[in-house]
């Protein structure tokens, strides 16, 4: 039987779906990136043609809300705490901390990187997991602020949002602050509302990145009402088509000239509009989290392949970059570049969701590995 939140036998299905469809979401943006970071060496940004470049501004549009979708996911079904403070860090050590640091030595050991760099951050080889330090944090403080998510008005958490809202701007108040007041080079810091050499932290650290998706799932989980199809897509596709625009557009015609071959530093400052925590993806992933929410499907083909694949997730993501190399690089050879994104996503996610489920399944080690 299926509860309100769409749970079937106690559990919450569309967070399934979201599971995978943002998994998948992962390995097209990852199938993307060598169209913008790269060419002739690792370190440098490079963009060969308009094609290239349209491409990536497209996908980048519709795929960009894939992590904090996962985040999202999280703050839903975890928070606030249901169990004691002890008890949930020893469930994240076993689910989260120690399949990382597994996987972590895999691509320091295949990839070759300093192990001890390993000691304070993710190993370059394996870029991808930056999410998981992130998402650590996140939990760190759930256990701060768990009781007040359980006492919060709506009032109260709509501001809060709003807030979070308009941080979410920074990143274009940064580029317009470097450029009237800052160092007109690439890489310059622009400070805003207390930041210094000194001090990092100004007077918005504290409301400002993903901690406002960890506040959005809770929204959701409280104070969201469940609408017809009709009135979600109506309110969510204007929201996301939107976000799309912002995202897209701020890549696009940003880029100067092609073929464009700049250094490394260019392409941070071009992912300025696609950053996670930037207005227009903040914009796109309210809508698809609406509209995932309205997912209820639950049959055989739900509990044959949507459930295995999303409980297989965190393990898909950790090991998809073993798989998605060498397949971008058989098939960029043979396929032009929306065939080349298309074709290394689909094959990279069968594949990588496949060998993620099986190792789930070794007994004993399997879940310490695959999380």
């Amino acid at each position: 039987m299926r509860t309100a939140d769409g749970a079937r036998g106690g559990r919450i299905v569309f967070l399934d779906w979201l599971r995978v469809i943002a998994c998948f979401m992962v390995m097209v943006i990852h199938a993307c990136e060598p169209f913008y970071l790269g060419g002739a060496a690792p370190d440098v940004t490079f963009i060969a043609n308009w094609t290239d470049a349209f491409w990536v501004s497209l996908v980048e549009s519709v795929c960009r809300v894939c992590v904090p979708l996962f985040v999202m996911a999280s703050s839903y079904l975890l928070f606030p705490l249901e169990k004691p403070t002890g008890e949930f860090f020893r469930r994240r050590l076993g689910r989260i901390v120690i399949p990382f640091c597994v996987w972590s030595c895999a691509y320091i050991w295949r990839f070759g990187d300093s192990w001890d760099r390993a000691c304070f951050n993710f190993p370059d080889a394996g870029g991808h997991l930056w999410f998981v330090p992130m998402l650590l944090g996140l939990y760190l403080l759930m256990p701060l602020l768990s009781p007040w998510a359980e006492k919060v008005t709506k009032r109260e958490l709509r501001g809060w949002l709003v807030l979070w809202l308009v941080t979410t701007t920074f990143p274009y108040l940064r580029r317009l602050w470097s450029a009237l007041y800052g160092d007109p080079s690439f890489g310059a810091v622009p400070y805003l509302y207390g930041e210094c050499p000194w001090n990092m932290f100004g007077m918005f650290h504290y409301v400002s990145g993903f901690i406002g998706y960890l506040l959005l799932g809770l929204w959701f989980r409280r104070f969201a009402p469940e609408v017809s199809w009709r009135r979600t897509l109506a309110a969510a596709l204007p929201l996301w088509l939107a976000g799309a625009v912002i995202i897209g557009g701020g890549f696009y015609f940003r880029i100067p000239e092609f073929p464009c071959s700049r250094p490394y530093a260019f392409a941070v400052d071009l992912e300025m509009s696609i950053e996670y925590c930037s207005t227009g993806v903040a914009l796109a992933v309210i809508a698809a989290f609406q509209i995932v929410r309205k997912i209820s499907w639950n049959g055989a083909f739900y509990r044959r392949l949507v459930r295995p694949l999303s409980e297989a997730s965190y393990g898909t993501y950790l090991l998809h970059m073993f798989v998605l190399l060498p397949v971008f690089a058989a098939v960029h050879a043979r396929c032009n570049t929306p065939l080349t994104i298309g074709a290394t996503a689909v094959a990279t996610f069968i594949l990588a969701s496949a060998a993620g489920v099986l190792i789930r399944r070794i007994p004993f080690v399997g879940r310490f590995i695959a999380g």
